[in-house]
């Protein structure tokens, strides 16, 4: 049996425990800037294509740049403290109550071609089996970010060589605007300073996944 197997059978097992308790299961995919996160939740996701999934990305509560600059953060985008992390936990609150009296939910999504949240973008409805979210933060020591873990079934890291993260993270910059050189500059400044505090949570994963 493969890694990519007993994910899949393992995300079965998740979801099969939150139905007994009449609710969707929450699996978290944590890793840093660059890990891939959202091509793997795809891809878990396009394995499971007969559990009802929704994808609810983290990144969907990015603070918008407006309110960045006000608070002067702007130029530190990604950091923790560049987040609505209380508007995720009562997000993931929610989406852990029971299905039959929790209605329809609408969660953020972020949009890379316009560098800004998009507020109500992703349904996910009573009738969903499981919501897979991904993002850099779900394992964070410090309120209200160590909430996450407690409220999710369970939360997989994935494990990149940094410099093959560091070579993603360079690439989609530059493809979203920025020059070579500050498309590095970024990538070695505060992404590489995000992709820090995540790594220190890598101990409280239930799963470490491999590249």
């Amino acid at each position: 049996m493969t890694v990519a197997d007993t994910l899949v059978d393992r995300s079965r097992a998740v979801v099969a425990r939150a139905h007994a308790e009449g609710r969707t299961a929450l699996l978290g995919v944590v890793g840093p800037p660059g890990a891939g996160k959202s091509t793997f939740a795809d891809r878990l996701v396009a394995s499971l294509a007969d559990v009802r999934t929704v994808v609810v990305p983290m990144d969907g509560f990015h603070l918008a740049d407006i309110e960045l600059r006000r608070l002067g953060r702007r130029e530190r985008k990604g950091a923790p403290d560049t987040f609505d992390a209380a508007g995720y936990v009562a997000l993931l609150r929610r989406l852990a109550e029971p299905r039959e009296r929790r209605g329809d939910v609408y969660a953020p999504e972020f949009r890379r071609e316009i560098e800004e949240p998009v507020a109500g973008a992703v349904r996910v409805g009573p009738e969903t089996d499981l919501v897979v979210t991904e993002g850099n933060y779900l394992l964070l020591d410090g309120a209200p970010w160590d909430q996450v873990r407690t409220l999710l079934d369970e939360v997989w890291y994935l494990d990149v060589p940094d410099d093959v993260r560091r070579a993603r993270l360079e690439a989609r910059h530059v493809r979203h605007g920025k020059s070579p050189a500050a498309a590095r500059a970024w990538t070695l400044g505060p992404d590489e300073a995000n992709a820090r505090l995540v790594a220190a949570g890598r101990g409280h994963a239930a799963v470490v996944v491999p590249e």
